[in-house]
């Protein structure tokens, strides 16, 4: 069974979730202070957790004509530049609506407060893909 991690990246935090089967588990959060100590930590994460497969989610727009826009990008070149510092692959998911999901899931689970949202998102990422998988 594959190992994966999976984020929730954002601008000063970045959701961390984790599976070694079938379900999605929130993780932790990985607070921003550089690019360099990001890939570190992410790095030490792959190996703790024994990880075969990074997952990073990248938001999609609505339009047909510029389905990836300027977060999407940011987040790309970030895969690229954290590609460098890992040894196993990176792949993408849509991460459409994943907080909004998230924080619906903790508000009906009395989970609110208890789980990170940033965590919860990079679940719902997870558990999406998880899912995807298992129909192919």
């Amino acid at each position: 069974m594959t190992r994966i991690l999976a984020l929730d990246w954002g601008e000063k935090r970045i959701g961390v979730a984790f599976s070694a089967g079938y379900l999605a588990a929130p993780h932790s959060v990985i607070y921003r202070r550089s690019k360099a100590e990001d890939y570190a930590r992410i790095a030490r994460l792959v190996t703790e957790t024994g990880a075969d497969l990074l997952l990073m989610g990248l938001p999609t727009t609505f339009n047909p004509a510029e389905p990836i826009g300027p977060q999407a990008k940011r987040i790309l070149k970030y895969k690229d530049a954290l590609a460098e510092h890992l040894t196993i692959p990176i792949e993408m998911a849509d991460e459409t609506y994943s907080t909004v999901d998230a924080g619906e899931f903790l508000r009906q689970s009395g989970k609110r407060g208890k789980i990170p949202i940033d965590a919860a998102a990079a679940a719902v990422i997870l558990q999406q893909y998880l899912d995807n998988k298992k129909q192919e």
